[in-house]
């Protein structure tokens, strides 16, 4: 929160995302996916990302967008309009299963939903419904979820989202490699991130990188064991006080 913080302070040296190139996901089987912000404390104004998707449209390719807690994070009005011009364009609405199936190549949008504010997520069941909008939920701190909001889950999971990992407490990957090593990251935070999901009859394929920090290392060893990672990149790059995440 730290990082969005500073970018909403600095909104002014923000690049347009349809000249953001790798939110873009062109069905060319790449395994490391890089999504852009929709919260409004990420920087970008709505005509930048409805651009964004005008520019899947034209192209044929997938924008890939990540926010938090609909009603909060993100406002209701802000997310409906993007869902409508979406949907207005005839864009495929895309999970993270279908970006590792890599194909067959269509415009569409893939909007993933981090950490673990269930109850918001379910806030927007029926807007996701109105639109047949399908969303990845990326889902950080799954031992602590009450049995209700494990069941709330399996709805969405019902209802055609997918449910994929985000890291058992939502640690800064390179940092907690650097410190223990990277052994120690993924017996304590990716794995279990991942297995608690499967135990509970979930399929996770994919996690994503907690505020996007990465590195390739952390990539190949992540990759054994799901079949895509998600970072993140921020259009107001110049102010970022970390490196831009997503790979060349």
């Amino acid at each position: 929160m730290v990082a969005l913080a500073w970018i909403a302070a600095s909104a002014c040296e923000v690049d347009p995302i349809d000249e953001t190139d790798e939110v873009f996901y062109d069905w060319d089987g790449r395994d490391v996916l890089c999504a852009i912000g929709l919260d409004p404390a990420s920087g970008n104004d709505l005509d930048s990302v409805l651009g964004g998707l005008d520019r899947a449209a034209e192209r044929g390719e997938v924008l890939m967008l990540f926010a938090h807690a609909p009603g909060s994070h993100v406002p209701f009005d802000r997310l409906e309009a993007v869902l409508a011009h979406a949907a207005e364009l005839g864009l495929d609405f895309v999970t993270a299963r279908d970006l590792a199936a890599a194909g067959p190549p269509r415009a569409g949008l893939a909007l993933s939903i981090d950490d673990s504010d269930v109850d918001a997520w379910m806030s927007a069941r029926e807007l996701f419904r109105t639109y047949g909008a399908k969303v990845s939920f990326y889902v950080t701190r799954f031992d602590r979820l009450s049995d209700a909001r494990r069941e709330a889950l399996h709805l969405l999971a019902d209802d055609g989202h997918t449910v994929e990992a985000h890291g058992l407490r939502h640690l800064v990957a390179p940092d907690y490699v650097e410190e223990h090593g990277l052994a120690a990251y993924m017996n304590d935070e990716a794995l279990p991130s991942i297995e608690l999901l499967r135990a509970d009859g979930f399929d996770p394929i994919s996690f994503a990188y907690p505020y996007g920090n990465r590195t390739s290392e952390l990539d190949d060893a992540l990759l054994e064991h799901v079949d895509t990672v998600r970072t993140v990149t921020f259009a107001a790059r110049r102010f970022l006080p970390i490196s831009d995440p997503c790979p060349e």
